[in-house]
């Protein structure tokens, strides 16, 4: 309930702002508010209008160590939805910051454990309608902070193909359940390429789609400009099945302006001739690319052009002035505001903000020493640019957006689809327990450099698995134009089709 505030709330709140009003000009402040005070009183009688829950459920359990040898889980569920439907008899794991109504959600952090929404996210009843089951909730990063696999409160993520290794962050449960075969469908979340990651270091198949294709309401953001959501598979038809099931508005997401939605799988049968591919040289060649990584790629390449399509080298050096540098400014400048002041979703946006999920997360104030290294180290470098800066930073970078959209936007009339490694390097050893916070935010940030950029342009972009050294996975990431993903599955599912990824 609303609290009238008093004197001494007031003259800390002043103190804040750099003010020192005196004694009685605070006791005028507090009369003059009383009006407001009542309007925002007026606000705790009022019903929230929430969303409708469509399906019964439990509230799910912990899974034992023995049914989770990976660490992918956190929640164990059976929620079963319509009788019928494209996703008829499909167990989908949730990545663990989707609201699901009656079931613990922590999104990573140990003072969230045992938090319970009490709605469903958009796709949550999507998948339902569709007559999917949802299995349950995976184990996602630290505040959906870290490209890697090791800052959750329950313990490092293992990658199922090589154990030790990360799965790549922050989708690390939804990766590791899909590649070991647990589930065949998972959602994933991609602020920085949280979902493309996970999916080249575990060898699955996880897609990116244009921003505000996929409704991201009653889903933990990162940066409201930023955030996506789309699903991680074993294969390219269940990943373009899921996406006709998510796609589309609903009304409550007000990022979602001008959808343009289509009937995925209707493209994975037409075949790679005739299309244009562009090999983006800015992909390749980075300071930590490891070389069988670019040559598996650029063998990708090559097999494109026996399939029938065009194959040609492309520029983009935004890719490398402007892609992470924007990324970082638009991400580290609205950290504080987005995750800790507005307790996790942002202002701004005339969208539905689920109030039981920002409740509980308004108790970060009494554990922010608590945090993930990443988290600690992003919130308090934002604090740091917004009171010496005041968000010119991320204004500026808001600012230069088009211009790095736009340079994909001419390559992308040029070629039906850029290609590049999705990362730089394959997946890498899970840091050890107690590693400086150097290593710790290394392992969770080195990952980035191709994916962070597309987050920041909106191009939808998928990773599929293109070869193995080592028993570890490389992915391949292709990019498509605006609200084109058809052309991306066309693509990819020619290419899955050619051969085995694990032989390449």
């Amino acid at each position: 309930m609303f609290e009238k505030p008093s004197v001494d709330d007031l003259r800390h709140a002043a103190e804040q702002l750099g003010m020192n009003p005196d004694a009685q000009y605070l006791q005028a402040a507090q009369d003059i508010l009383t009006p407001l005070v009542a309007a925002y009183a007026a606000l705790d009688a009022a019903p929230d209008d929430k969303p409708a829950v469509k399906y019964p459920r439990d509230g799910g359990r912990r899974p034992t160590p023995e049914e989770n040898p990976h660490g992918a889980w956190y929640y164990k569920t059976a929620i079963k939805g319509a009788p019928s439907g494209k996703l008829a008899g499909r167990r989908v794991a949730l990545k663990d910051n989707v609201c699901l109504a009656g079931v613990p959600m922590m999104i990573g952090a140990g003072f969230l454990d045992g938090s319970i929404p009490d709605i469903d996210a958009t796709i949550v009843t999507r998948i339902l309608d569709a007559g999917g089951e949802i299995a349950g909730k995976a184990v996602c990063e630290y505040y959906c902070v870290s490209g890697g696999s090791h800052t959750s409160a329950t313990g490092p993520v293992h990658n199922p193909r090589k154990r030790g290794h990360t799965t790549g962050g922050s989708s690390s449960g939804s990766a590791a359940l899909v590649a070991a075969g647990e589930v065949p469908m998972a959602i994933g979340g991609d602020q920085a390429g949280s979902i493309r990651i996970p999916a080249s270091y575990c060898g699955i198949v996880g897609m990116k789609p244009t921003y505000g294709l996929v409704p991201y309401t009653s889903i933990g953001p990162l940066e409201i400009t930023l955030d996506t959501v789309g699903p991680m598979t074993q294969n390219v038809a269940d990943n373009a099945l899921l996406l006709e099931v998510l796609a589309g508005p609903d009304g409550l997401d007000a990022r979602q302006r001008d959808v343009k939605v289509a009937n995925y799988t209707d493209a994975l049968d037409k075949g790679a001739k005739g299309l244009r591919i562009g090999v983006l040289k800015e992909g390749f060649g980075h300071r930590n690319s490891e070389p069988d990584v670019d040559a598996k790629v650029r063998a990708t390449a090559e097999r494109f052009r026996s399939l029938g399509a065009t194959v040609t080298d492309v520029s983009i050096p935004e890719h490398h002035t402007l892609g992470f540098p924007l990324w970082a400014a638009i991400r580290g400048d609205a950290a504080c505001i987005t995750l800790l002041d507005m307790s996790g979703f942002g202002v701004g946006h005339e969208s539905y903000y689920p109030l039981s999920v920002m409740q509980a997360a308004m108790k970060w104030r009494d554990h922010a020493d608590e945090f993930a290294d990443t988290l600690k180290i992003a919130t308090i470098f934002s604090k740091y640019t917004m009171n010496r800066y005041g968000g010119h930073y991320y204004a500026k970078a808001q600012n230069l957006r088009p211009r790095l959209r736009a340079a994909y936007d001419t390559a992308l009339k040029a070629c039906d689809l850029l290609l590049l490694p999705t990362t730089v390097l394959k997946a890498t050893p899970i840091p050890p327990k107690g590693a400086t916070p150097q290593e710790v935010t290394r392992r969770s940030w080195e990952a980035t450099r191709n994916t962070a950029p597309l987050n920041v342009t909106g191009h939808p972009a998928i990773s599929i698995p293109c070869g193995m050294t080592d028993g570890l996975p490389i992915g391949l990431m292709l990019v498509g134009r605006h609200w084109d993903e058809s052309t991306i599955y066309r693509a990819s599912a020619a290419f899955e089709r050619s051969a085995d990824w694990q032989r390449m």
